[in-house]
């Protein structure tokens, strides 16, 4: 079992695109900046989609290039196709995922778009970037999400994920990223299908996971992805977050009780747990009415907790 993990935020965009209340740039700057300060390494601060859609990141382009300020810290965006690509290059993001629904009806729904046209769209952002020099470029996730199960389709056969991951990879991406978007997953399904994935394109290309808590699986399903390989685990403050076009689909891995546990089991994340539970207080400063969940916040640290170890 690896001893580093890497823990990325994604309330910034995963959690405010799911809620009504629009924060204030500087509330969000604040955000960052104080999970940055915490020993957070990355965070995806927003997506490039117009505003009209998701009115909750009209000011990602703004954030981005605060975030940029802050050293040390990979700055991360989602982007639904080529013009927000062109948006987030233009931005400077060093990561940009681009998701791809392995349930096509989800990908209508989401981007509206078929697969066929996103792997088009995949395409043509990696044309873009190999166009960049070379120390300019960022890294190209492709996202496949709804890769456990899609509640508009139900069961997404794992060879569907397996051949969308191949052609992601064809397209050029520098890497796919698994989503349990709709919170279907169980850890048997999250190491077999993990494994069948990195079998098909390489582990190197296989890394990361993106879980849901909605059915209470969500840090078992964790553990199962580090005893298959995987090295990083997208998180949201407060377990902000889901997909808004995705019917159910709520309940984030809540980012303080995913250190707590790595941390806790021994494993590295260079996360200060202390300092990140105060970040909490600025969502529900510029978030008043949301709720927040966690079960770390509310028991607190166990007597001597200490980081990378456990209890002393």
């Amino acid at each position: 079992m690896t001893t580093a993990i890497l823990v990325s935020e994604v309330g910034p965009r995963d959690g405010l695109q799911s809620i009504a209340a629009l924060m204030p740039l500087e509330s969000k700057m604040a955000w960052v900046k104080a999970e940055a300060a915490a020993g957070v390494r990355e965070i995806e601060v927003g997506s490039f989609v117009p505003a009209k859609l998701l009115p909750q990141l009209a000011d990602t382009a703004s954030l981005v290039q605060y975030a940029l300020t802050i050293p040390g810290l990979t700055v991360a965006v989602l982007v639904p196709n080529l013009h927000g690509a062109q948006a987030a290059l233009r931005a400077g993001a060093h990561k940009i995922t681009i998701p791809l629904s392995a349930s096509e009806t989800h990908s209508l729904r989401n981007v509206r778009r078929t697969h066929a046209q996103m792997l088009e769209e995949v395409r043509a952002i990696a044309q873009l970037i190999r166009a960049m020099p070379p120390q300019r470029r960022p890294v190209l996730e492709g996202g496949l999400s709804t890769a456990f199960g899609c509640t508009l389709e139900g069961h997404v056969p794992s060879m569907k994920v397996i051949e969308l991951a191949e052609a992601l990879m064809r397209c050029g991406c520098d890497e796919v990223g698994l989503s349990d978007t709709t919170g279907y997953a169980n850890p048997a399904q999250i190491k077999s299908l993990v494994r069948e994935v990195q079998s098909a394109v390489g582990a190197a290309a296989v890394h990361s996971l993106h879980l849901h808590n909605t059915r209470g699986l969500g840090l078992a399903n964790v553990l199962a992805g580090i005893e298959a390989g995987i090295t990083t685990f997208d998180g949201s403050l407060g377990g902000l977050g889901g997909c808004p076009f995705a019917p159910g689909a709520s309940g984030n891995i809540v980012t303080e009780d995913l250190v707590f546990m790595l941390e806790a089991m021994g494993l590295d994340t260079g996360i200060d747990l202390p300092r990140l539970l105060e970040v909490r207080s600025i969502l529900r400063d510029s978030l008043p009415d949301e709720p927040l969940y966690g079960f770390t916040p509310a028991a607190g640290l166990p007597l001597g907790y200490t980081a990378a170890g456990g209890t002393a």
